[in-house]
């Protein structure tokens, strides 16, 4: 199929960072969605991240056709499940304690809801949902976990978001103490988007 660029539907400059890097060998131009022009309200009102990946994937894909642009559209919903707290804050941990809260802000929050749990209760994942929607009108889903738990205080410059408070006891480091190869290698969004980039493979 011919596609002459992927579009990421966010407007995370780090995100864009981590996509770039991973799907780099491709060959194919990959904008946001800010750089490809699309500047549209999405309402994400899925239940599950699967569902708000696909919803985000196919109102940009929507967007692009009406326009005549022959791409490639993903689009990822990812968050972190802390399962002390009923998975919170899970599909909306973006939207945690407010969309412009700063993240030093919610992972103090977190760490605090936690005080006096021990490591074995402290477990958590990231997980990651990644849609694809092709201009021909197909679609595809991948999905990642990576298993950690919620450590008692913020370690690390590498990472964003909630990075700084999730340790990997496999690894003995926290999720923003990994280079950005390691990260990419086995983190939630590096899984989820290395096994889309095989189904983009096939397709493209």
């Amino acid at each position: 199929m011919k596609v002459d660029r992927i579009i990421f539907a966010t407007g995370n400059f780090d995100k864009m960072k981590e996509i770039q890097m991973i799907l780099d060998d491709l060959g194919l131009e990959i904008q946001s969605m800010k750089e490809a022009g699309v500047n549209i309200e999405i309402v994400e009102d899925g239940k599950t991240f699967e569902e708000n990946a696909r919803i985000k994937a196919e109102a940009i894909a929507d967007e692009l056709k009406k326009r005549g642009v022959n791409a490639v559209v993903l689009a990822d919903d990812s968050g972190l499940e802390i399962d002390y707290l009923n998975k919170e804050p899970g599909i909306y941990s973006a939207r945690y304690l407010g969309e412009n809260t700063s993240y030093s802000i919610k992972n103090a929050n977190l760490i605090e809801r936690l005080a006096g749990v021990p490591d074995e209760k402290r477990t958590a994942r990231f997980v990651c949902a990644i849609a694809a929607v092709f201009p021909d009108g197909k679609t595809f889903d991948t999905k990642a976990a990576i298993e950690g738990r919620i450590g008692y205080e913020e370690k690390g410059n590498n990472g964003f978001g909630y990075d700084p408070i999730f340790y990997l006891p496999e690894y003995g480091k926290y999720s923003a103490e990994l280079t950005p190869e390691e990260k990419n290698r086995i983190s939630h969004r590096g899984k989820a988007l290395n096994e889309m980039k095989k189904v983009l493979k096939m397709e493209l």
